[in-house]
């Protein structure tokens, strides 16, 4: 079963930066897709960013494009471990949450393998 673990969060001022970091473990392969998804108080989980493995495409939500980038470390792309960042430029108040990693087939809708969430917090 594959495995995700987020890391990265903390706390920043509006403005600042932060990577998050998804490392990915067990039968992890190429033709899945990695998304990043933001859960601020009282909300729903939203996606923010998406990597398809298999295309190379990536997506984001209105709220971040131009701000946030998602990336994998290519040197381990189809590995048995893989780690997709989530670089995070601009910082608003409004991106604080928490911010979760999951994977689903490129070729599914349905993301079904979650990591726990990393806290991230910008203060205005």
């Amino acid at each position: 079963q594959v495995q995700l673990v987020e890391s990265g969060g903390g706390l920043v001022q509006a403005g600042g930066s932060l990577r998050l970091s998804c490392a990915a473990s067990g039968p992890f392969n190429s033709r899945y897709t990695i998304g990043w998804f933001r859960q601020a108080p009282g909300q729903d989980r939203d996606i923010v960013a998406s990597l398809n493995f298999v295309s190379g495409s990536t997506t984001y939500s209105d709220s971040v494009k131009g701000r946030f980038t998602i990336a994998t470390d290519s040197a381990n792309t189809g590995s048995a471990k893989s780690t997709v960042f989530l670089q995070m430029n601009r910082l608003k108040p409004e991106d604080t949450g928490g911010y979760y990693c999951a994977g689903k087939s490129a070729f599914t809708r349905t993301y079904y393998f979650w990591g726990p969430g990393t806290q991230v917090t910008v203060s205005s």
